[in-house]
């Protein structure tokens, strides 16, 4: 056989195909119902209704300083670093397992000097033998003619395409945390400017009732009354200031450096509000969430390694050959007739394993059972989330209507209790009551706006948007 010889049966080998134990993949039905509850069909009520898939984070985040900080996190934040440095990773291990699908070539030089004594030499004399070779070939490698290497590659390929997937549910996630952390941070930075206006407010009406009763107007409970709302106000204040200062800590945190004074919010009724979105059919919503895309790449990748342990329970062939020159003498390596070649097959059929081919493949089959519950259950999460974010909606927008004429009449009664106080027809007790009140329901409004805002957030992040 000579090196053209070789070079063929390497060819043919390379080429042949084999077959697969892999079984065949059939995506699990979907466990949740094929529409939403009609509980949350309820209308949009601002803009034209866009399925999240359809439209990037830029444009349901209208708000200008709020896409400045959610792409300086997208570029800073350190977890979504790892998920995409974890991508790198399981590329390069991909690449490593679909390397066995083909021969290594590498080159290999040798060189023996060693003596061989009398009494092992023809002759009876002793002798000095030296040998030199170098060889051109593959060491031990495998001819997957029942699939296992393909199986194991085919394994490696569906968890690098989870792995993806799984980079995008974290921008998804991180989008989405930015995105409320800064509608929080505006919420109390908005009831801070409330509380500070209140105290204000307050301060100058004690002010005016202390003069009062040095005059001999105003009593010592109404004096007592607004000193109490003062103490209150001051009270609200240095909460909300202990808040926005967390806010602003955990916004850092997020984004993964310092956010600049000139992004930060003032108000939340300052803000652009977010764009309304329409929920679609549940088998569109599911099947572009790109959690339960990792989880059915891990699906199929469990099911691949199904055929690798079948694979194992026949016989492996490797081959190991090499074509090169050999000579006694470093001058005459490359001379005439110094050519040589080695082909050595090699044959591992099992026999006796003590059970544990039959457990591998036991295991395997586990494990695939398991990534079908784990694929069924990103399913149920994310129906249930969708459920509830377009549940929500539709009673948080009812809410913030009574908040806001509860606000109104209240500003009414305020303003009214507070005339009457000035004519002298009822005692201060009456605008405590109505300004405390009033001071309630602000508060309250901003927290409704605040829920409705994040729920928003949170319905286009379970819509799958946010990519």
């Amino acid at each position: 056989m000579n090196t053209r010889h070789l070079a063929l049966i390497l060819c043919g080998v390379v080429t042949s195909t084999g077959c697969s134990m892999i079984p065949r993949y059939e995506r699990p039905a979907s466990p949740v119902p094929a529409a939403w509850p009609d509980t949350t069909a309820a209308p949009t009520s601002t803009g034209t209704p866009v399925a999240a898939s359809e439209i990037a984070w830029q444009q349901v985040y209208a708000d200008p300083r709020l896409r400045s900080v959610v792409e300086l996190a997208l570029a800073s934040n350190r977890d979504l670093r790892v998920a995409a440095l974890n991508v790198d990773k399981v590329q390069a291990l991909y690449r490593i397992q679909r390397s066995e699908l083909y021969p290594g070539v590498g080159v290999m030089v040798s060189g023996e000097v060693y003596r061989l004594p009398a009494k092992m030499s023809e002759n009876g004399q002793s002798a000095t033998v030296e040998q030199y070779s170098v060889q051109l070939g593959t060491l031990s490698w495998e001819l997957d003619l029942f699939g296992r290497v393909r199986s194991l590659e085919a394994s490696a390929l569906e968890r690098y395409f989870a792995t993806e997937q799984a980079q995008v549910a974290a921008q998804t996630s991180l989008v989405a945390a930015v995105a409320s952390a800064y509608l929080a941070l505006a919420a109390d930075a908005e009831s801070l400017a409330l509380s500070q206006a209140t105290l204000d407010a307050y301060q100058t009406s004690a002010e005016m009732i202390r003069q009062s009763r040095e005059a001999g107007v105003a009593s010592d409970l109404d004096l007592a009354q607004v000193r109490s709302q003062v103490d209150a106000a001051r009270a609200a204040v240095a909460a909300f200031s202990g808040r926005v200062a967390a806010d602003r800590n955990g916004l850092d945190l997020l984004v993964g450096s310092p956010v600049g004074s000139d992004l930060l919010p003032d108000a939340l009724t300052a803000m652009t509000d977010l764009r309304d979105l329409s929920p679609g059919l549940p088998s569109e919503v599911l099947l572009r969430r790109p959690d339960i895309l990792a989880a059915e790449h891990q699906l199929i990748a469990a099911n691949a390694q199904i055929g690798a342990a079948r694979a194992a329970f026949f016989p492996r062939i490797s081959l190991t050959a090499g074509v090169g020159t050999m000579s006694t003498g470093l001058s005459d390596l490359f001379g005439s007739g110094s050519g040589t070649w080695t082909f050595a097959p090699q044959i591992l059929a099992p026999i006796f394993a003590s059970g544990s081919l039959k457990s591998n493949l036991r295991v395997s089959e586990v494990d695939r059972e398991i990534a079908v519950a784990q694929y069924e259950r990103a399913i149920q999460v994310a129906f249930a989330e969708v459920s509830d974010g377009l549940t929500l909606r539709s009673t948080l927008r009812e809410q913030r209507d009574a908040e806001e004429a509860l606000v109104r009449d209240l500003e009414q009664a305020a303003r009214l209790s507070d005339a009457r106080y000035q004519a002298g027809i009822d005692g201060y007790l009456s605008v405590l009551v109505a300004q405390r009140a009033l001071f309630a329901a602000q508060q309250s409004l901003v927290n409704v706006r605040l829920a409705e805002q994040v729920n928003l957030v949170n319905l286009y992040k379970a819509l799958g948007g946010g990519s």
